[in-house]
């Protein structure tokens, strides 16, 4: 078992270490030895002789602080001055490990205070911010469509549903239909969702009898798309278009 004995407020040659140099307001990278040694030494000498291992460590601190000082003290030849390591820097490497773990430790002494302070409550999402959905980047979706490739299916629907009427009966009147509008095609599109997950855009125009129906189915599929509740999808350069729903 590892007894920790405190002499004079100081845990070890470390903690008094520190309090010299914040005492002093010294820089912990640029030691004054000499200054720093002398005041170890002079606290050294008040210090009520305890335990052998723990005055132990202090006197060995203080052999390595004299040891510093007097090579420090030793003159430097020109030579040698890029080649000879700063005596001190072991030592301020061990200050800087030390002066961690001691703040590490007064943050979970802290921490372990105020615990019974603190109550913990369970996640609670508001209904609102629950059923919240982002709205879709209408730019992202609409960024692989090319719009003229899209006309030119229509234009090709069209032409196919031209084909396809009768020019005799064409001729015998005008027969009136209902107009269509696109709020109207758009609900009659999303109704579809509930039977497919995809379908074709030339298919979906064939069903179609008249222009004006067409057009405005068109112009519903693009509406649908700027919503993101669709997202329309061509595998090949002028090939039909896939309408997909989201």
């Amino acid at each position: 078992m590892v007894l920790s004995v405190k002499l004079d407020n100081f845990e070890g040659p470390l903690d008094l270490l520190l309090h010299l140099i914040d005492k002093n307001k010294l820089n912990i990278y640029d030691i004054p030895i000499v200054v720093v040694t002398k005041q170890y030494l002079e606290h050294m000498r008040h210090m009520e002789v305890g335990q052998m291992e723990v005055m132990s460590e202090f006197i060995e601190m203080a052999a390595i602080l004299i040891n510093i000082k007097s090579k420090m003290l030793l003159p430097k030849y020109e030579e040698d001055e890029e080649e000879d390591e700063d005596p001190r820097a072991v030592l301020v490497e061990k200050l800087l490990e030390y002066r961690k773990y001691k703040m590490i430790s007064m943050d979970l002494k802290e921490r372990h205070n105020q615990a019974d302070k603190i109550l913990f409550k369970e996640a609670s999402i508001p209904e609102e911010v629950k059923n919240y959905t982002q709205a879709p980047d209408t730019s992202a979706l609409l960024e692989s469509i090319d719009f003229g490739k899209l006309y030119q299916v229509f234009q090709s629907v069209l032409k196919r549903n031209e084909d396809k009427m009768d020019v005799v009966r064409s001729h015998f009147g005008d027969i009136k239909k209902e107009a269509f509008t696109v709020q109207e095609k758009i609900e009659q599109l999303l109704n579809l969702r509930e039977n497919y997950s995809s379908l074709s855009f030339a298919d979906l125009l064939d069903n179609l009898s008249t222009k004006v129906e067409m057009i405005v189915t068109f112009l519903a599929v693009l509406e649908l798309m700027k919503m993101g509740s669709i997202r329309v999808i061509q595998t090949e350069v002028f090939d039909d278009l896939i309408i997909r729903f989201v």
